[in-house]
């Protein structure tokens, strides 16, 4: 009997009101994607939605992945083998493993089994050879690419953007370039879509995203924004960490400042800057991600 890999999917729409978007005669919701599962929360049960369903049709009984030692995507992975009962490997970025690393402390505690690799290694993770390899080791695994971004990824988040209210504006922070890519298949031709790019020298995402959407090969109407890496993944200023914080105690809304709140950020400046047309409507998707201010207060970097 096979399993049924659901959850509740129902997240809210957070309206934000404040003078500046009253001026700029701006509509803007928040799509609380955070909301949707404890821990299996935002882009990250999105992407992995259809995967499970996949890995059940090709009678898989194992889940392997990647991630480096605070990844959202080995976090939500293991909370998936808890929840689902499955078993979980995740090959993680090393030299070395520190378990009291909260992200990876949890995903030990959900079961899952943690293979470091040295830098080295991990630079194969989507070499044919290595992953090759790595099937026969592990028969009975179904391997999902680092960040879980694939064709079976974009299906999920193709359903979010079709769940939603009409629009001028969707926004979204990205990462591997799948949920955008996904939205983008989902979308309407008369919604523009934003992807705030969280790395530095994005650029090459462009190609990445058109190589998994169709729509975004044939449809003029997306961009991705590079400037707003605020330093380059991972990295942040105290600007942007004060923001992260403003927002919660002026709107409940969490932020962490690597992926949500980096485009929360850029989206302020773009409204205080006049790149919306009055009476746009616009709605910022929330990837969830919030495990990861654990990570950065045991950093000491929050």
């Amino acid at each position: 009997m096979p399993i049924p890999f659901n959850i509740n999917e129902h997240s809210y729409l957070q309206p934000i009101s404040n003078k500046l978007l009253a001026e700029k005669n701006i509509t803007l919701n928040i799509k609380r994607d955070d909301l949707l599962h404890p821990v299996i929360s935002g882009n990250k049960w999105r992407k992995l939605k259809y995967n499970l369903a996949r890995m059940q049709q090709q009678g898989k009984t194992e889940l392997l992945t990647f991630g480096g030692a605070f990844s959202n995507h080995i976090h939500a992975c293991a909370a998936a083998g808890k929840e689902f009962n499955l078993v979980t490997h995740a090959i993680v970025r090393g030299p070395e493993l520190d378990l009291n690393n909260p992200t990876l402390k949890f995903a030990k505690q959900c079961g899952m089994q943690l293979h470091v690799v040295n830098r080295l290694e991990y630079r194969q993770r989507n070499d044919k050879a290595y992953l090759s390899a790595l099937q026969a080791r592990f028969p009975n695994a179904y391997i999902l690419p680092e960040g879980g971004t694939n064709e079976f990824a974009l299906e999920g988040c193709k359903e979010l953007a079709q769940s939603l209210p009409e629009h001028d504006y969707l926004i979204c922070p990205t990462g591997s370039g799948g949920t955008l890519a996904g939205l983008i298949e989902g979308s309407s031709n008369k919604s523009t879509l934003l992807g705030i790019a969280v790395l530095k020298q994005a650029d090459y995402l462009r190609d990445e995203i058109r190589a998994l959407s169709p729509r975004a090969k044939s449809q003029n109407n997306w961009q991705l924004l590079t400037q707003f890496h605020d330093g380059g993944y991972g990295r942040f200023t105290s600007e942007l960490w004060q923001f992260c914080q403003y927002m919660l105690q002026q709107y409940q809304l969490p932020l962490e400042p690597i992926y949500s709140g980096k485009m929360m950020y850029a989206l302020w400046q773009l409204i205080n800057n006049d790149y919306f047309p009055s009476g746009s409507k616009i709605i910022a998707i929330h990837t969830g991600g919030l495990q990861g201010l654990d990570g950065l207060k045991y950093r000491g970097l929050v």
